[in-house]
């Protein structure tokens, strides 16, 4: 299997020094600029290909097994029976319009089962080809870990339908021998909380339900055993209405707060007011200072806006990471890893934002109660968030596009019709000279997104028309078509910006990059030296900014001091 991934949390390990990875963004309908319901995630990992998956539903004859890999090594783990029927997959989202993502958050690490046989890319997996909605979806999680044994650690669980939200937090409860062989601790403690409709909440590798109600089922629901076990544990002894899903089972650190919490902070403070009163608590200084599980957004939050949240640095804060010496002369935003470096016994982090190099895959789902069950859409695109785009795939496409393809390269095997390859080469070539070629890419992000978002609903418009089964054709067509066109279209930017940007200079354009794309695309495009011979003229040489070159001259300015009248 090539589904590796590796979503590690700040604290399941000492400090800081881990890769904390994945991101959630949770919209409810009744925040939504169109009435939708929106999860986003990033799929963080330095080992994962960005591939879009897909599962077709179907009947299953009685006895059919179905078995089980470990997401993130590939490493089978057990069969298991499948149901006599299961719904179509395509990424994230089932053909019912039901939506899972999810974060790591590790939690106590001796409440990890060895001997656990499924894991919670599996629990994503399979739940999305048994159920509905979001409840019958936390019922199956539930039920698939208890019966064959949690093989994970701590997770954070975005599950939205049509109608309704929620955040469920799960971990193990150890190897416990019954003496028969098998582990009397087997399966998970868990809690789920109901977003309130009209509000938005997000995840980043920490657990972050608290206390929760024990008498609301509409709005709450969770293990039997979660305070118990926790007592059991000595990890809690209070009275069970102070009890806190997370104090309990993922205790939170600096690097929990820096790392993690942070990048909710970010979301935040994006679309709410009144979020800059918790700076102290994101920047790891102030644990008591926490964040609320949801907030109320300003105004409505546009798909678009969910879209740009994913591609956020920091920026505008004490931790814009475009702002200080370790952006370099053009301002880029990323710190390669490891993210925690010492300096004369003085330990320093790297900030680690929503948008970051390792990404393989990312999305914003939405489900959109407004047409039939099997128009959601999966906005779907791989590698960096920031320099990536997203297109739509329709949650019924019983197809997957050729260059999103899991057979299509990997890590280890170059593709040139791969997706995931060529947007890789086009973002690390924008490290070079990011803050210019980052908002080149940045127009082509911008208007294919908002001209897809109006295409959409030209689309729904016609598939609402035909039968379901016409429908689901028509659905599945456009999807591929429209991926393919945005590779297209990426490898026309590619080309683009190797001859504009090439060596570290800048060669001056008539127009701009749409311009060049929409049009012709050849060398007529760029400015050259007036003698026909396609030689450029008026080559632009930026260099670096003011801070990069005040750097350099404190470090080394003797030796390139250039002395008066020599």
């Amino acid at each position: 299997m090539k589904k590796l991934r590796y979503c590690l949390a700040a604290t399941a390990v000492f400090a800081y020094g881990a890769a904390a990875a994945c991101t959630n963004f949770i919209v409810t309908k009744g925040a939504s600029t169109d009435g939708s319901a929106m999860v986003s995630y990033a799929a963080d990992s330095h080992a994962l290909y960005g591939a879009l998956y897909h599962t077709p539903g179907g009947s299953h004859k009685a006895g059919t097994m179905m078995p089980v890999y470990e997401w993130d090594t590939g490493r089978y783990l057990t069969d298991i029976p499948q149901l006599r029927e299961t719904y179509s997959t395509v990424g994230n989202m089932n053909e019912h319009s039901l939506i899972i993502g999810e974060t790591t958050y590790g939690g106590r690490p001796e409440l990890a089962d060895s001997t656990g046989l499924i894991d919670y890319g599996s629990l994503i997996y399979i739940t999305l080809q048994r159920a509905k909605t979001a409840r019958e979806a936390i019922a199956t999680i539930a039920e698939l870990a208890n019966t064959y044994g949690y093989a994970s650690s701590g997770e954070s669980f975005s599950i939205v339908d049509r109608d309704e939200a929620w955040i469920m937090e799960l971990i193990g409860k150890g190897y416990k021998a019954d003496g028969k062989g098998g582990n009397a601790n087997k399966g998970i403690v868990w809690v789920a909380r109901r977003i309130p409709d009209g509000y938005v909440s997000a995840h980043a590798n920490q657990a972050r339900i608290t206390t929760f109600p024990k008498n609301d089922p509409e709005n709450c629901l969770y293990a039997p055993d979660v305070v118990s076990f926790a007592r059991e544990m000595g990890y809690y002894d209070g009275p069970d209405a102070d009890f806190s899903f997370c104090d309990a089972y993922a205790p939170l650190d600096f690097g929990a707060l820096r790392a993690c919490e942070a990048r909710v902070w970010a979301f935040f403070r994006t679309v709410a007011d009144d979020m800059d009163r918790y700076a102290d608590y994101a920047m790891g200084h102030n644990a008591a200072n926490r964040m609320p599980l949801w907030v109320m957004p300003r105004e409505k939050v546009s798909p678009k806006t969910v879209f740009d949240c994913m591609r956020d640095h920091y920026e505008g804060t004490p931790m814009d990471m475009t702002a200080d010496i370790g952006a370099g002369g053009s301002a880029c935003p990323y710190r390669w890893r490891p993210m925690e470096f010492e300096v004369d016994g003085v330990s320093y982090v790297n900030e680690r934002a929503t948008a970051t190099q390792q990404t393989g895959f990312w999305f914003v789902a939405q489900a959109r109660p407004w047409n039939p069950a099997d128009m959601g859409i999966l906005w779907f695109g791989v590698d960096d968030a920031a320099t990536s785009c997203l297109t739509p795939i329709y949650c019924s496409a019983q197809e997957v596009p050729a260059c999103l393809s899991e057979q299509n390269g990997s890590m280890l095997e170059y593709s040139p019709t791969a997706a995931f390859w060529l947007f890789n080469r086009v973002t690390n070539f924008a490290y070079m000279r990011y803050d210019m070629i980052s908002a080149d890419i940045r127009k082509v992000v911008d208007k294919w997104e908002n001209g897809m978002l109006e295409t959409v609903r030209e689309v729904d418009a016609e598939a609402l028309s035909l039968s379901p089964k016409a429908r689901g054709k028509f659905l599945t067509a456009f999807s591929t078509a429209t991926a393919q066109q945005l590779f297209d279209r990426w490898s026309k930017l590619d080309k683009y910006l190797l001859v504009k940007y090439m060596d570290g200079n800048v060669k001056s354009e008539k127009a701009d990059v749409l311009t060049f794309l929409d049009g012709d695309g050849g060398p007529a495009h760029f400015v050259d030296n007036g003698n026909g011979r396609q030689i450029p003229g008026k080559i632009q040489f930026p260099g670096y900014n003011e801070k990069w070159k005040r750097a350099v001259a404190a470090d080394n300015g003797e030796v390139l001091k250039v002395e008066n009248g020599k």
